[in-house]
């Protein structure tokens, strides 16, 4: 197998879908470009809302499948951009441009590697979808379309992990939390202070430890990102409302979480979905050893994705690129990394005998 005019294929897809502004639940375009791609290759599209996938002409019955997916958004291009994040630049082997390393490069390697897996039939059937709104967590990305695609015996899933293996990754619950006082005038020491009250509780987030430590995802983590609460300089506030982040290991769902929180601060609190819990693969599983076996390594991921939100299967988060890279101004993924990301996926999965329990 010659995987040259494949790399060239995914450098040059992902060109296209920088030049597209593809923020979450603005991806038409992009999905549009990725039909374009993979029509040329005749293959048949499917599409449901911004999401956009495709089958192995080798499928047949009986066999397990093997979902290849990455996202399509991206988040907002912030204001530190010095380049244009919509130009597709090469400068020193890098490629800028927003989306390029979260994830476009996964995506479009992922693309270029169904595309080279399917010369030929192979032990698994094969599913590449590109999905929706994986920056926002939101209802109409893969969950949209995972029941339209069929059972998935097995996933992996493109983020940027330095094609080191993500075997499992923490969860995400976002609470919405509210002491409340009694408003007063503060030069005659009345009512009753919401900032002073919430103190208490802010502490118990900072400090609190949950018991049940991870082997390879840790602690549960709490972090305060937001707060907000008085009206003017001379009035007791009535409100002390903040924001906090929970990341979960594997120990805990996130509705567990909520419960233990609720019992243990004297705020109201309320969680905004409980539908992102830690997830992640069996060490023992045939696609981790055979990867450890081409010298990968292997981790547990502090970030979600849209494996979160994948029932059913067992999932790998594997990708080129770099997470440290998402989400920064003058985003660039190295060409030579995309070029390796095509080679890696190859040499993993071609031939790879996946077996299904149950």
């Amino acid at each position: 197998m010659n995987l040259e005019r494949y790399k060239i294929l995914a450098i040059e897809s992902l060109k296209g879908l920088i030049g597209i502004q593809s923020y979450s639940k603005e991806e038409n375009q992009a999905a549009d470009l990725i039909e374009t791609i993979l029509k040329s290759q005749a293959y048949q599209t499917y599409r449901k809302g911004n999401n956009v996938w495709v089958y192995g002409k080798h499928n047949a019955d009986g066999k397990p499948l093997l979902l290849l997916n990455s996202h399509l958004d991206t988040v907002n291009a912030s204001a530190s951009w010095t380049k244009n994040p919509f130009e597709a630049l090469v400068e020193d082997g890098k490629l800028y441009g927003l989306g390029s390393n979260d994830a476009g490069g996964c995506l479009c390697s992922l693309m270029a590697t169904f595309l080279a897996l399917d010369e030929k039939e192979q032990a698994y059937n094969l599913v590449f979808a590109a999905s929706a709104e994986e920056e926002i967590s939101g209802v109409n990305g893969f969950e949209l379309i995972q029941n339209e695609i069929g059972k998935i015996d097995l996933g992996i899933v493109g983020e940027p992990t330095l094609m080191q293996m993500a075997i499992a990754e923490k969860g995400l619950m976002v609470l919405d939390v509210e002491t409340k006082g009694v408003a007063g005038h503060a030069a005659r020491g009345e009512g009753v202070n919401a900032i002073d009250k919430a103190m208490k509780d802010l502490q118990w987030f900072q400090t609190y430890k949950f018991e049940k430590e991870s082997d390879i995802l840790g602690l549960v983590k709490m972090t305060v990102t937001q707060i907000e609460a008085g009206c003017q300089h001379n009035v007791v506030p009535d409100s002390c409302r903040f924001v906090v982040d929970v990341r979960s290991n594997e120990h805990y769902s996130n509705q567990d979480l909520f419960d233990l929180i609720d019992q243990q601060i004297e705020s109201d609190v309320k969680a905004r979905s409980f539908r992102m819990n830690s997830s992640g693969i069996d060490m023992n599983h045939p696609l981790v050893q055979a990867g450890i076996k081409m010298g990968r390594s292997y981790y547990g991921s502090p970030t979600t994705s849209d494996q979160a939100i994948m029932k059913g299967f067992p999932t790998l988060k594997f990708g080129p690129g770099d997470s440290a890279r998402s989400h920064t101004a003058n985003e660039y993924i190295n060409l030579s990394e995309i070029e390796e990301g095509v080679e890696i996926y190859y040499q993993l999965l071609n031939g790879l005998d996946i077996e299904i329990k149950g």
